[in-house]
């Protein structure tokens, strides 16, 4: 099986997911698309305020650990395609550094699995972000 691309150095572009949605044009089995965008907020945090994450994985085991999730989706919801994609790096605030899509052929399935895949990879997936503050100090980040 093909590795698929998850880990993005960097932001994810706005021209990225536009191209993202536009490949699926093609595949005319598809009545429904979710998408889900994770941004980064401009937060204060005890009178700091976040200028931007650096997101830090163990990647072999957070790339197992998307694998799963990915196969668990596909037996549970009724879907066409599904992809996930997750910065690591530095990433700026107001910045995309999350993207969910999914696509089946009814709607009612995008919404679910979303949701569902969106809860299981915060919680689950070793994906790390130090907030980095306008005044360059910095705190471990605990996903909500």
């Amino acid at each position: 099986m093909k590795k698929k691309l998850v880990f993005i150095e960097g932001q994810i572009t706005p021209d990225f997911i536009a191209n993202a949605i536009a490949k699926h044009q093609v595949k005319t089995q598809i009545g429904a698309h979710n998408i889900f965008l994770g941004q980064i907020r401009k937060d204060e945090v005890e009178d700091k305020v976040v200028s931007a994450i650096e997101f830090s994985c163990y990647q072999e085991m957070a790339e197992q650990k998307l694998h799963e999730i990915r196969e668990e989706a596909f037996e549970k919801f009724d879907l066409t395609c599904m992809h996930t994609y997750h910065s690591l790096g530095k990433v700026n605030v107001g910045e995309v550094c999350f993207f969910v899509f999914v696509s089946a052929p009814h709607r009612p399935h995008v919404y679910e699995a979303t949701e569902y895949i969106v809860n299981r990879i915060k919680s689950e997936v070793p994906i790390f972000g130090k907030e980095l503050f306008e005044d360059e100090s910095y705190q471990w980040k605990t996903n909500v």
